[in-house]
Order: structure tokens, then sequence, then C-alpha cells
């Protein structure tokens, strides 16, 4: 391969690189619009597709070989603003507890984990079973929280788009006062 056409093959490679890179950017910044994105979908470029044509660079005897890095403009400082606009709205902060009705451990049990709890399925401690009950209570009661929460042994995590965690603790506590 002669050296003209080596600097021809980086140049194209330099080339469809940066493109892909160019597509990339547009598809993030089209993706965090928040807008509707199914136009954006379908003119999206298919990866698995084979490619027909490929871009070749045109090289001149003489031309400097462009650095894509050197061609960036720098960002200037002073028109990046510093301040937060006064609209902005401050993040709830997740460590906040979740306030739930007093009988929110009842209607979990009853919609939920009295499928198991009462009949003793899967080994399941018996609602009112303070014997079925007593080496769970051994554990401390953040241990029973993960496990009902998270899953434990053959119980399933029960913790999901419908049951928030404290709701779930809820039921563990409703369970706990009736063995104790």
């Amino acid at each position: 391969m002669t050296i003209k056409q080596s600097v021809t093959h980086k140049k194209s490679v330099g080339s469809l690189l940066l493109s892909a890179l160019g597509v990339s950017a547009l598809l993030t910044i089209s993706g965090c619009s928040g807008g509707d994105n199914t136009a954006a979908t379908d003119e999206a470029v298919d990866s698995t597709a084979p490619v027909t044509e490929v871009e070749t660079a045109v090289v001149e005897e003489g031309m400097p070989e462009a650095d894509p890095v050197e061609e960036m403009e720098p960002v200037d400082e002073t028109s990046v603003p510093t301040e937060t606009p006064a609209d902005t709205v401050e993040v709830v902060s997740a460590a906040e507890p979740e306030i739930l009705a007093a009988d929110t451990g009842v209607k979990l049990y009853e919609a939920q984990c009295k499928v198991c709890h009462q009949n003793g399925l899967l080994n399941a401690p018996k609602y009112g079973d303070t014997a079925a009950w007593s080496t769970r209570i051994t554990k401390d009661r953040e241990t029973l929280y993960v496990h009902s929460a998270q899953g434990f042994n053959k119980m399933p995590a029960q913790v999901n788009d419908n049951v928030s965690e404290a709701q779930v603790h809820a039921a563990v506590d409703y369970m706990l006062a009736a063995v104790s």
C-alpha cells in the first residue's frame, strides 16, 4: 500500500468515525428532548443493514492532514450560565418517609400476603402462629423488612411497581403485631 493510499484510507476511516459520532450525538440530543421521539426512531440508521456505498475522502497533494480535535472551537466559558434559574424545581430527597394510611399493612396483607401466610404455602409462617414466627422474631425487624421486600428463600420479592417498600414494611409490622 502506498503512502498516498494509506493517508486516504486513514482519512476515510476518520470521516466515517466523525459521521458516526455526529449521528450518535444527534440521536442523544433528540432522545433527551422530552418530546415525541417516534420520528427520530424511524429515521435512525439501521446498524445491522449491509453497507452498500462507502464514502471516500478526496485528498489533494500538499494538503495537511486535518486533526478533528484541533478543528473544534474552544467553549467560551463566559457564555455558560453559572447560576441556576429561579424557576427550577427542587428535587425531593428519596430519604423522606412515605406517608401511609393506618390500615396500609392490613390492606396489603389481605391483597397479597394472605395467599401464602394464611395456609403456610411455601413454608410461609402462618398469620398469628407464634411458634412458626418464633425463629423469625429472633432476627431483628430490619432483616424481616429486607427479606420481605427483596425476597428470601422461597418468598418472592414483594416490592414492585405497585407496592412500595414502606407498604411492605407496614404489612410485616401487621403480621408481627399478631404474634407479639
